[in-house]
Formats: C-alpha cells, structure tokens, sequence
C-alpha cells in the first residue's frame, strides 16, 4: 500500500514537533502534522513559558525590598501595567510560534494548522474534510486543565485564562494544590491582586518531599496568600457582578476571578480512536508500551496524552525516542525512573530527583542529610527567606537516592545535580567535589553527616 506520509502526527506541541522534525530532517521521513490551535502546544503557548516570565514579573516588587536591605534606600516599584506585560507577552509567544512553525517546515514537515481524527489504523481526516494516509500515526496532542464538578464551575477559569485575560483582577482564588496553583498564586499576589488559595489537603504540592511541602506552604503564606488549607468550594454563583464562592466549611467568599488549577486531563477525547481499538486508561489516557506503541502497531503516542510523566522535556525525550526507533534505526526507550523537577514558586523554588523521604522509607533504611539555613543575600538585606538542603543516601550502597532543595535558583541547581544522581552517583562522590564559595549550592557537597536514619515503615504518613 502505497500511503501520503511515511508518519503523520497530530499535535504541534514540544513531542509532536521533535518526533516530526526528527523524524523528517535527521532519517529522511515523509512527515505530516496537524495542530489545531498554536504552533508550540501548551508549554510554548500557554504553560512553562508565559508562566516563566509571568514569574520574573511577579518578583521586581520584593527585588525592591531586597535593594533597599543593601542601601537602595528610596528603591520603589510603582503600579504594575499589566496590559504594557501583556503585550510584550504575546510578541514573544507569536514570536516562539512562529520560529516552532519554521523549524519544522525547515526539516521538511507539511503542517496542517487544523483538527485530526482518526479514521482507521493508517487514517486521519482534517477538519475540512481531507483525508490523509500514513504508514505510522503519532499522537501527541497533550492534556487539558480539568474542573471538579460543582454546581456552577463554569463561572470559573482554567490556567489557560490567566494569559488571556484583559484585565486582572481584584480579588482572585486559586483552587488547587500542585504546580500550576501554587505558581498562579505566587503570580498573581506578586502582581498586586489580593489571592486566596484553597486546597483540600493539609500542605500544598502532594507527592513531594513532605520537609520541601510545609517550606512551600509556609512561604506562600508568608508572601500574603490567604492559603485556606482543608478547604474545598461547593457551589459558584454569580452576585452583583462578582462570584459568590460556597466553601465546604459553610463559608462563603466573593472574588472577581475563580481559577481552576485541579490537575489536567488527558486530551484524548473526539480524536476518533473508538474508529482503531486503541486502549485507554479510565482517566483517558492512551496506552502505551515501552517503546509508546499503542495496542495498534502503526499508532504511537507520546506525552501528556499517556499521562506517564507529563513534563514537557519528557514528552521532548519520548518524541526523539520514537523516531530514532521508527524511522532511524536506532531503539531507544525512555527512563522514566529518574526525572528532575522544579516548582517555580518565589522567592525560592522547590526543585526534586530521586526518592522523597517518604517513598525512601517505603522502600527500606536511607540516612537522611540536610541543612536549613538563610542564604547570604536574604540574611543581608535583613529578610527571613530559608533555604532547605536535602540528600537520602542508601546506607549500604551509599548510593544517593534523592536530592531536594528549596531556595533561590533550586532549579537550576537540580539540573546540575541530577546529571551525577542520573549516573549513580554515592555520598562519597559528592563529598569528593570540592565546594563553591560562597554559594548556596555548596551545602550539597559539604553536609558530612546525617541529621537522622528512616527505616522502613509500613504507613510512611501522608504524602
């Protein structure tokens, strides 16, 4: 059979297009792909880097405080013009859209700037009807913010919004506890709008370290987010132009923007796979094998839309995986074992690899490293911001089994450690590397003995 492409890909976002432009410029592929909405998918458009930028935004206020600890004593910021931001915003991202378009028509892929749905295993029709064959299908198509069903949700946002909007607001409440609401909240309140937080847990970011979740939780507070913890909203309504917002304690607070930030789905629904007998999970992820094949050998998938890891340098890793496999002649896997993070909170990130304390006691004895300390630069300019330090190391293998840091820059500091961490690297290692002075990065390489030994529990707590 003789097929339009040798690979056609639906979703333009960061897998999407690696796989494509692998798969067209490096072995040579026949390559189609179609987007329905913006080039760069949610990462570029509407995720990490808006996000980013919105974060750098949020911090000139306290970077004003901090200068006047060092003698910049009539250092002030004034009202922030959101829509001056709003427009060098969108230059870039139309600028990041534009560059993620010709790059990949540069490799030789023909783009479709519209919908695909599957019509059978080597089918996919676009939404003006055209139809297309290729020999593999690749669906990289992402996840989408969920709400969580109460009477009235549809008064609310989704994170997607924050970039959109026209105006910010006054009062504003995040609901949720993960990434996304944690960074929206530290935004928003650094943006000048009066934020509340309700998360139903009893500390936000669950599934991290529990040391680094209560330092998050402390300093979202700290900030002058009104963080409602063990609170969850019933019921939203509309109220002389505001929305009256039902709490579960019998509460009732008024806001002028209700934001969702409960997690993502998913985006697997209409894309026609009820036409090709390929399997999801209940939550509507596609499954996928090691090699992101589907039950159906000429469709792969690869990113949010398997819900493995949904960071999008993994969904970047999968994508050039699966063309090296499928069309370079290389097998490749991806080691989903090991994955470094960060949570782009201010003034301090919170950045992860590896085992948290909790998961390291599930799994047997680690000895437990770390240091709490106020960084120099905080300390001078007289603020009370603590960073936190932390190493599991196996007392047998003296293999490091995690690494936490919660301070300024945690990001760019857990990309460097992960690459030894990655590589197996021990106590003794890291004790080997001679420190940087004066940084706070150094405490990694200088925390000689363990502050305690966890072993294993059956109920390691909450995490």
């Amino acid at each position: 059979m003789t097929f339009d492409y040798d690979l056609f890909v639906i979703g333009g976002g960061s897998g999407g297009v690696r796989a494509a432009r692998i798969a067209a410029g490096e072995h040579g592929a026949r390559v189609g792909l179609a987007e329905e909405s913006r080039m760069g998918g949610t990462c570029v458009i509407r995720g990490c880097v808006p996000k980013k930028l919105m974060i750098f935004a949020a911090q000139a206020a306290q970077m004003a405080d901090e200068m006047r600890g060092y003698g910049w004593c009539h250092a002030e910021t004034g009202p922030f013009d959101w829509h001056f931001f709003r427009e060098k915003l969108d230059e870039e991202l139309n600028r990041l859209e534009r560059a993620y378009t010709h790059n990949a028509e540069k490799s030789g892929v023909e783009i479709h700037h519209q919908r695909a749905r599957l019509v059978d295993h080597h089918t996919v029709e676009l939404a003006d009807g055209s139809r297309k064959t290729a020999k593999h299908i690749l669906i990289a198509v992402g996840g989408r913010p969920a709400r969580i069903g109460i009477p009235g949700e549809e008064l609310g946002l989704i994170s997607d919004d924050l970039f959109l909007l026209e105006d910010l607001p006054r009062r504003a409440l995040l609901v949720g506890g993960g990434f996304i609401a944690c960074e929206f909240a530290t935004i928003l309140n650094g943006l000048g709008v009066d934020t509340m937080q309700a998360y139903r847990g009893d500390a936000v970011l669950r599934g991290f370290d529990r040391e680094m979740r209560e330092m998050a939780s402390l300093q979202i507070q700290q900030l002058g987010v009104d963080l409602r913890l063990g609170l969850s909203p019933t019921r939203l309504e509309k109220d002389a132009g505001r929305i009256a917002t039902h709490f579960d304690d019998g509460t009732v607070e008024h806001f002028d923007a209700v934001f969702f930030a409960t997690g993502r789905q998913p985006y697997s629904w209409d894309l026609g796979l009820e036409n090709t007998g390929v399997h999801r999970k209940e939550s509507g992820a596609i499954e996928v094998d090691e090699w992101s094949q589907s039950s159906v050998p000429s469709i792969f998938a690869v990113g949010d839309v398997t819900n493995r890891v949904n960071l999008t340098p993994v969904a970047i890793r999968e994508g050039h995986a699966f063309a090296d496999t499928v069309f370079g002649g290389r097998a490749r896997k991806v080691d989903h074992s090991l994955i470094a993070s960060a949570v782009y909170l201010r003034p301090h990130e919170l950045a992860t690899i590896g085992l948290t304390e909790e998961q390291a006691r599930l799994r047997g004895a680690a000895d437990v490293y770390s240091a709490v300390f106020r960084p120099m630069r905080s300390m001078f300019a007289g603020l009370d911001a603590r960073t936190l330090m932390k190493l599991l190391v196996d007392p047998e293998t003296d293999k490091v089994l995690g690494c936490h840091i919660f301070g300024p820059d945690a990001g760019e500091m857990i990309q460097l450690a992960a690459i030894p961490i990655t590589m197996g690297a021990t106590k003794a290692d890291f004790d080997a590397t001679m420190a940087v002075h004066p940084t706070a990065a150094e405490e990694l390489v200088t925390m000689r003995h363990p502050v305690r030994r966890i072993r294993e529990e059956t109920d390691p707590g909450a995490v």
